[in-house]
């Protein structure tokens, strides 16, 4: 018996070191290129920002106050968009035009694990995103809402949604190849975009009730709203326990779907 479980807790010992040594590797490539990330993070959401909240006010078509309606939503688009696209896009070319994801497969740890580590670090790059937009928004707007006693809900919501993010890039990255990546942008990612209640309270869409179904199909939805309860709770919204609920559905449901694609493109 004990000649079976040595070995099994070697080959278990050797997967845990392959997987931090694989997740350590990532998270110092990000260092090393942590400018183009911030890139990556920023670009997107600060003209957003800046457009929405900054020239429309001057012009007088949105009110001074608008900008802190939208920065909540344009932080968990951060969040939720950099986890997708940090690791969308590089899946699409290590599967396709490099093959660099066969080092990955041929080291010692299980198939799945290797999904779970791109989980991780998108994850992580997420987060990063969303901590780096509260400040760029405090710069653009001149102000932010601060509120002390909604960070453990933040921190929760933007979690989730960064794993949501990641899930479906993982999906999308393994399904879709090389030849249709701008596909991903037209048809994936701008719906995404503009479905998420980034830039409207949810609850506001009583007048489009056809948008407003279409928006609640959307996870980015719930982590917008989440953030929103936690940082302006006086502006409608959806209730957090039910944005928390929807986002961790999902982030099982993009994690399974993740792993069982990944595993597939992998196998193939």
């Amino acid at each position: 018996m004990t000649d079976l479980i040595l070995p099994l807790r070697s080959t278990g010992s050797s997967a845990r070191k392959a997987f931090l040594a694989i997740l350590w590797r990532d998270v110092f490539v990000t260092g090393k290129e942590l400018w183009v990330l911030l890139i990556q993070v920023a670009l997107t959401p600060l003209f957003m920002l800046f457009i929405f909240a900054k020239v429309l006010a001057r012009q007088g078509f949105v009110s001074a106050s608008y900008g802190h309606l939208l920065l909540p939503g344009i932080i968990a688009l951060a969040a939720f968009l950099t986890a997708l696209q940090s690791v969308a896009f590089p899946l699409v070319m290590e599967f396709g035009w490099t093959k660099e994801i066969e080092d990955r497969l041929l080291a010692p740890l299980p198939t799945t694990w290797v999904t779970v580590e791109k989980l991780v670090i998108a994850t992580m790059r997420g987060l990063f995103a969303a901590a780096i937009m509260y400040p760029i928004g405090w710069l653009v707007l001149g102000t932010a809402p601060w509120r002390p006693e909604g960070i453990p809900l933040l921190i929760v919501v933007l979690l989730l949604g960064a794993w949501v993010g990641a899930g479906i890039g993982i999906t999308l990255g393994t399904l879709i190849t090389p030849a249709k990546i701008s596909i991903m942008f037209g048809l994936i990612l701008t719906p995404l975009m503009f479905t998420g209640a980034t830039q409207y309270p949810w609850p506001t869409l009583d007048s489009l009730p056809w948008f407003k179904v279409i928006t609640a199909l959307n996870p980015l939805t719930y982590c917008a709203e989440g953030v929103r309860a936690a940082m302006v709770p006086d502006v409608p919204h959806i209730a957090p326990w039910i944005c928390v609920v929807v986002l961790v559905a999902s982030s099982a449901v993009f994690s399974v779907t993740g792993m069982l694609t990944f595993r597939r493109r992998a196998y193939r």
